[in-house]
């Protein structure tokens, strides 16, 4: 086990961090929009109001209210619903209560002096954000080769001062000493702790540089949809995690390639809307790769679409009423660049910008995908093998936190 894991406690992770603005699930669609647009995890936690303020609220009660953490795919979802593209304005009007996936066990609370090998193991078990308390009366931050005792640090005992300080081991720290009704909080991510740990990579040596393949941080399990798929089916079960589903064509072999994917992070920064339009009316191999509103049917992917598009490439409504008629551009989501083709003279059908699943080999070292992952904020990267890339699997935080608390005589 690396020393890095027992030296550090999660009160270091927490500088910088802003304080807790509790997200009520009596909010309204709308205003989780924004608030997920200026969040720097790409989904927010939402909360059940506090009865009463005036009464204490201990961590079992704070975490009661707790109801669940919403994500950008989940809204696009809802957007997608009949009844929310034929009256926008109120499913905009929605709260948010009834969207969010209830599940209080994605968020624990826990002390500033908890060792990062205990908060490691809460993360590997589905936690995906840690309460901590961020208060004036947290000042110190862990150092190696300082005294551990019962699991939370001190300071080195000074000649002079070793009766006071050995008076304190019988009292608890500074940190459990907080007045709890008064006591801002920060949520930590898992993004946060694998930010943290690739700034130690010596310290985790040999498995940062070993395959991923070796250590077995390839997961088997995903969720996938055929391109020529109409694009609504990958929201009947969304995945949990990574949430995220790829968009695949198959091979003459009977395996699959992947050419996109539907995933919260795609859509973090998205155009909802215009998002939820593409998801109801287009293919799965449409809405990843970009239909532009300006190309003649000939440029439109053949990709086999869903009924609900038209031969123009345009979704159209077939109850005629009108108010789903209405050009989708790729751009208007917010996937792909202006980019022109200067030989064609137009603006291309088909971009691979921002839309490009993030991929590596299984031979890909598992430093490079934390790296992959944090410089495109990403919560996953996919795996191929062989010169057809053929898709194999998916690394995401779980798999990563797995592989780095391996012990390094276990890497084959």
């Amino acid at each position: 086990m690396a020393s890095v894991f027992v030296y550090q406690v999660v009160g270091d992770l927490t500088v910088g961090k802003p304080e807790l603005v509790e997200f009520l699930e009596t909010e309204t669609v709308e205003s989780a929009i924004k608030a997920i647009g200026e969040s720097t995890e790409g989904g927010i936690p939402v909360w059940r109001k506090k009865p009463n303020k005036s009464v204490h609220e201990n961590s079992e009660m704070r975490l009661q209210r707790f109801v669940g953490i919403l994500n950008p795919l989940d809204i696009v979802a809802f957007l997608a619903k009949d009844w929310c593209l034929e009256d926008q304005e109120k499913a905009m009007k929605t709260p948010v209560s009834e969207i969010v996936v209830p599940n209080n066990s994605l968020l624990k609370e826990v002390d500033p002096a908890t060792r990062l090998i205990d908060a490691l193991d809460m993360l590997k078990q589905g936690v995906k954000r840690l309460l901590v308390p961020k208060s004036v009366a947290w000042k110190c931050v862990s150092k190696k080769f300082s005294i551990l005792y019962n699991g939370k640090w001190l300071k080195n005992i000074e000649a002079g001062n070793s009766a006071n300080n050995l008076a304190n081991l019988s009292r608890p720290s500074s940190s459990t000493n907080i007045n709890i009704a008064k006591t801002k909080f920060c949520c930590l991510s898992r993004e946060d702790v694998i930010r943290f740990l690739i700034g130690c990579l010596g310290a985790l040596a040999p498995v940062p540089l070993t395959s991923i393949s070796s250590l077995g941080a390839i997961s088997p399990h995903y969720t996938s949809i055929e391109a020529s798929h109409p694009a609504i089916e990958s929201t009947q079960k969304l995945p949990l995690d990574p949430v995220t589903i790829a968009v695949v064509e198959p091979t003459p072999e009977g395996q699959y390639k992947i050419i996109g994917e539907i995933s919260a992070c795609k859509l973090w920064k998205c155009d909802y809307l215009a998002a939820a339009y593409a998801l109801a009316n287009l293919s799965a191999g449409q809405f990843v790769m970009g239909v532009e509103d300006n190309v003649t049917p000939r440029h439109v992917p053949d990709l086999g679409g869903s009924p609900r598009v038209g031969g123009d490439g345009n979704a159209s409504n077939e109850s005629g009423s009108g108010k789903l008629r209405r050009k989708f551009s790729s751009r208007s989501i917010g996937f792909f660049s202006n980019a022109v083709s200067p030989s064609v003279g137009h603006v291309r059908s088909m971009y691979r910008g921002r839309s490009a699943p993030l991929t590596c080999k299984v031979t890909s070292s598992l430093a490079a995908v934390m790296a992959q992952m944090l410089s495109h904020r990403a919560t996953h990267v996919w795996v191929t093998e062989g010169e057809d890339d053929v898709l194999v699997g998916v690394v995401g935080y779980g798999e990563i936190l797995h592989a780095v608390t391996r012990s390094p005589q276990s890497v084959s």
